[in-house]
């Protein structure tokens, strides 16, 4: 069935935030802060290991990098975009718009949770590689193992930020129904270089992601963003050359 697997893995995330919430008031301050910071270090390792995945080589029995320059303007330029267009703003001004109309307005940690959640499991190789699949092929066996992942991961989370979290589940489906709705009306318009490039530089975001989780926020990843779309465009710039 076309777009199963957004379905199944928004299901995942609502059920995971409902059971966290639930969890919350059975876990002391102290244990929910190392979970949090558990929970950082875990994402640092995952994004560490996606950008280290792409950008290592070995070649002539030594060991080399790749992609540096693609890294560098991927970031630069995306941040530059994101931070015009203060995208991370606009995200917490939807949080703000959800608690208000949630009535939960002495919920400290709603937008928190919304943002953060939201940038976590959006951002990634299986979210863009598994909608495409499930677009293209109607496979969504990538899209369902993510699901068991993101809802791990909001369990956590809502255990820790509260309500907030679940509401996350809003704009992964927007996000990976478009992706899926992409693939399906015009075809296999990303190549596997594409796609490997855009998890590399998503992996990059990830990492910055597990910072501000594990020791507070330190990056603006919201404004990161359209880093995700430098590839692309480069890929794009490309073909026409």
């Amino acid at each position: 069935m076309f777009g199963l697997g957004t379905i199944i893995n928004t299901g995942a995330v609502i059920a995971g935030g409902l059971l966290g919430v639930a969890l919350k008031k059975g876990i002391p301050e102290k244990h929910s802060q190392i979970l949090m910071q558990g929970c950082g270090v875990a994402t640092i390792f995952i994004g560490a290991a996606g950008v280290l995945e792409k950008m290592l080589v070995v070649s002539g029995g030594t060991l080399q990098t790749q992609g540096t320059m693609l890294l560098i303007f991927s970031m630069v330029l995306g941040s530059l975009a994101g931070s015009l267009l203060d995208i991370e703003a606009r995200l917490e001004v939807f949080g703000e718009f959800l608690k208000r109309k949630l009535h939960t307005e002495g919920d400290a940690h709603f937008v928190e949770g919304f943002v953060t959640c939201t940038l976590v499991i959006c951002i990634g190789a299986m979210a863009i590689v598994g909608a495409i699949e499930d677009g293209l092929t109607g496979d969504f066996s990538t899209l369902t193992a993510k699901a068991i992942l993101d809802f791990v991961i909001v369990v956590i989370f809502a255990s820790t930020l509260g309500k907030g979290v679940i509401f996350s589940a809003l704009p992964l489906f927007v996000y990976q129904g478009l992706i899926t709705c992409a693939a399906a009306a015009f075809g296999d318009f990303m190549s596997a270089a594409l796609i490997a490039d855009v998890s590399y530089v998503g992996s990059a975001l990830i990492f910055c992601v597990g910072v501000n989780i594990a020791f507070g926020k330190k990056f603006p990843v919201g404004n990161m963003l359209p880093a995700l779309l430098v590839p692309a465009i480069y890929a794009g710039i490309q073909s026409f050359l």
